[in-house]
């Protein structure tokens, strides 16, 4: 069964909001396509969702894929069906976010630091990732 996380952060420009709903089993024998975000992990994303949302949503899972691939070492699969937020509190990374606090909201995951910050200096967004790298930098182009 699905559920919805409400991922609110608040600033002075408004701040950033998303809903996710999502709900978990056991990966099928179905011919659903879906991202494989480590060994035993996988993410099934609605039709038409942006690619930047689909790849942050991919950084929100892979934070917890350790931990789930521990208590699921038959695998897990995360179908999220849908992704809402309004224009104008919104960028991509929020989809990590939303992730994450569904994730540790459904299946009582530890917190693993991923934040949203407010610079209001610059009058900006600023993302902590915790114990994660930086996302998407490869070493590929040294």
């Amino acid at each position: 069964m699905s559920s919805t996380f409400k991922y609110r952060f608040q600033s002075p420009l408004g701040g950033l909001a998303a809903d996710l709903t999502a709900e978990y089993a056991l990966p099928g024998a179905d011919d659903e396509f879906f991202l494989r975000v480590d060994r035993h992990v996988s993410l099934s994303l609605p039709q038409g969702v942006s690619w930047r949302d689909a790849a942050w949503l991919s950084f929100g899972l892979a934070a917890h894929a350790p931990d789930l691939a521990l208590r699921n070492p038959q695998g897990i699969r995360v179908r999220v069906t849908a992704l809402e937020f309004p224009l104008a509190h919104f960028r991509s990374e929020v989809a990590a976010l939303a992730m994450d606090g569904w994730i540790r909201q459904e299946l009582s995951l530890p917190d693993h630091g991923l934040r949203a910050v407010f610079d209001a200096e610059q009058r900006s967004y600023g993302f902590h990732w915790g114990e994660q790298p930086e996302p998407f930098s490869d070493d590929l182009l040294k």
